[in-house]
């Protein structure tokens, strides 16, 4: 009895070591990745090598831009653009366009029921009559004066009354026309035209609301806003505040490409028109204008939009190529890329390397437009090399 007792415990304990002897077998050993060759500055993988899959390959693109990825915002043309006031006062009995109405020149924006008008039409109407009659009495006085029936200064008078009322008919007509009107028409109600083909940008009048004319204050829209804004939007106007070390590769003239978030992939063509003539003195920057083709009027005016300014190839030489930032890396004080000799096969190249912009940097010599650059994973092959360095 007390020999069982005490080999129980020594089994049990027997027992427990055995099971943790097999919970922990080590794992059959897995399979190390192929080893890469190493031939100086080049790396070799065979073919389907899983390091592959971490590396990303980018074409290098020629570098055409004097001024690339700079921020600018589109506005309306200001030489296609106008800013319309009512030139006279009265009420508003009818608003004939609406904001995105297309209209054409003379088309008809809105009835103003205006005092002012009526007084024009009067004055046109009276200065007419008074013309007619001195020119019967002009005409009775000169016959007069042929039958000896008259003094020659009766006829002076006559015929400068005559002219005088040609002139002030002259005035009359002329104001009526000045405000739309038609000396020979009916017209009642004053009609608010467009003076240009375009579209109406902006509306600031409705029916009911009283106009004046001094609401123009010369035209300062910061205290007045005129009623309607009429432009033609098959061009925009372009702003872009570029950097003083831009200035120089700037010029009127040049090629603009446009491109917005709202049309991912599309390009829209302009050019430069206008390059300020002083810097900005609390940014540094030098503004720049432009002209921007808007087919379909697709752009809008206040959009924010990514510029890049072409420069003249014919005046400019060493442009190189542009690659992703993360494909250039430094070894000082040589920078270097990696580029795809063949499928799997990379050699580290030293490159001469321009300032970043946007995630892009310039290689202005070392690499050639088209070659292969790895733009994700130079880091990961470098480490490969540096055993053999």
């Amino acid at each position: 009895m007390t020999r069982t007792t005490a080999t129980l415990p020594r089994l049990l304990v027997w027992s427990a070591a055995a099971l943790a002897a097999g919970c922990s077998r080590p794992a059959p050993p897995t399979e190390a990745p192929p080893t890469p060759t190493v031939a100086g500055n080049t790396i070799s993988y065979p073919p389907g090598a899983p390091q592959l899959a971490y590396l990303t390959v980018q074409p290098a693109v020629a570098r055409t831009l004097a001024v690339a990825h700079l921020t600018g915002r589109l506005y309306l043309d200001d030489d296609h653009t106008v800013r319309i006031f009512t030139p006279v006062a009265g009420q508003v009995t009818a608003v004939d366009a609406d904001i995105g109405s297309e209209v054409a020149t003379d088309a008809p924006l809105a009835e103003i029921n205006s005092p002012d008008y009526d007084q024009a039409r009067a004055d046109a109407r009276s200065a007419e009559a008074n013309l007619a009659a001195a020119d019967k009495a002009y005409a009775r006085e000169q016959d007069l004066l042929q039958h000896g029936a008259a003094a020659t200064k009766d006829v002076e008078a006559a015929e400068a009354a005559f002219r005088a009322a040609v002139a002030e008919r002259d005035r009359a007509d002329g104001r009526l026309r000045l405000y739309g009107g038609d000396p020979a028409g009916n017209q009642a109600i004053y009609t608010l035209r467009s003076p240009l083909q375009g579209t109406v940008a902006e509306r600031n009048i409705n029916p009911g609301q009283e106009v004046r004319a001094d609401q123009m204050l010369a035209n300062a829209t910061n205290l007045f806003a005129p009623l309607f804004v009429i432009s033609n939007l098959d061009h925009l106007w372009l702003q872009v505040d570029a950097s003083e070390a831009d200035l120089g590769s700037l010029q009127a003239g040049l090629v603009v490409r446009v491109r917005s978030d709202a049309y991912p992939g599309e390009v829209f063509a302009g050019k430069v028109t206008n390059i300020a003539p002083e810097l900005d003195p609390s940014t540094r920057a030098i503004r720049v204008r432009g002209v921007v083709d808007n087919p379909g009027h697709r752009l809008k005016a206040e959009m924010y939009v990514s510029v890049d300014v072409v420069r003249d190839e014919a005046k400019v030489t060493g442009a190189g190529v542009e690659v992703p930032a993360k494909a250039a890396f430094r070894i000082d004080p040589q920078d270097y890329v990696f580029v795809q000799l063949a499928p799997g096969k990379f050699e580290r190249r030293p490159v001469t390397l321009g300032p970043e912009q946007d995630g892009r940097v310039p290689v202005l010599a070392g690499v050639h437009a088209g070659e292969p650059v790895v733009a994700e994973g130079a880091l990961l092959l470098e480490s490969v090399l540096q055993p053999a360095d």
